[in-house]
């Protein structure tokens, strides 16, 4: 039932994606070391659950904490309601967006081996649970986040150094793109500029901008990574490093089509608005 349920709010969602026609492409050289730029704290929320990441809408922002989703007003930062899952089925939400009425989450079996991930489907009205669909086993690894784009999916999956899979470090972790039924179409290597400062981790967060480009953060420096799809060849292009007040993990851009994003402070437990500079032109 859940799966043909799933099938139906594909159809409906894939349309509304931040980037309909895909990745910004770059468009000329670009310098071998890259602009360190800096972003800016707007706002703080206090929210206990923000351990794994954060989505946002057009009213409230939800603090995702593994089996567990925690819905607050962005008016006054009030706890509206909060959904607490069995970490048997639903072990490691990793992240979460909000489109058309639903939470969309990346989960994974983490720390297990061999690794596993799921897509779960909420309701942002009543955090109710209402679809899943399974990846299973996958050899791209674990999913930690994924998007909307064109008429499927952008998605990344993290390897990790010493765990499970021996012969798999952090440097295998990476971006696919699957059609609307999880069928895989292509993908992208991340550039060792990135994967050296993420290990021994991964992309723990990741959401296409409103100006195209792929946004991504690691699992623990406070740095946010901004990248093109090549014009030819399997990796990224590596076109800024911003600096912010986080420590990694998922985020989400806000609704309103501006140059901030919420994301968590998972050492404090809070959430902060963040405005992310200009990006310059190559």
């Amino acid at each position: 039932m859940l799966g043909l349920a799933l099938a139906g709010l594909l159809a409906a969602a894939l349309p509304a994606s931040l980037a309909a026609q895909g990745l910004r492409q770059e468009s000329g050289s670009v310098a071998a070391d890259v602009p360190l730029l800096q972003a800016e704290t707007l706002a703080v929320w206090e929210a206990p659950e923000a351990d794994q990441g954060v989505a946002v809408d057009e009213d409230h922002f939800y603090a995702v904490d593994n089996s567990v989703i925690a819905k607050y007003s962005l008016t006054d930062g009030a706890l509206v309601a909060k959904w607490e899952g069995d970490p048997e089925r639903i072990a490691h939400l990793n992240s979460c967006y909000a489109e058309q009425g639903k939470l969309w989450c990346a989960n994974s079996n983490y720390p297990a081996a061999p690794m596993g991930s799921s897509v779960e489907v909420f309701d942002t009205g009543t955090l109710e649970h209402v679809a899943s669909h399974s990846l299973g086993m996958t050899e791209e690894g674990s999913l930690t986040w994924f998007a909307p784009m064109g008429n499927g999916f952008l998605a990344a999956f993290a390897h990790y150094d010493r765990r499970g899979a021996e012969y798999k470090d952090h440097r295998y972790s990476a971006l696919v793109t699957f059609d609307k039924e999880w069928r895989r179409t292509g993908g992208w290597m991340f550039p060792p500029s990135i994967t050296e400062r993420m290990a021994p981790h991964a992309a723990s967060g990741g959401a296409i901008g409103h100006d195209g480009r792929l946004y991504v953060t690691g699992h623990d420096r406070p740095e946010m990574y901004v990248l093109e799809a090549p014009e030819a060849g399997p990796y990224l292009v590596h076109v800024a490093t911003i600096s912010l007040d986080i420590e990694g993990q998922a985020f989400a851009f806000s609704p309103d089509g501006d140059s901030t994003i919420l994301v968590v402070d998972r050492t404090n437990g809070l959430v902060r608005r963040i405005r992310l500079p200009l990006i310059p032109s190559p």
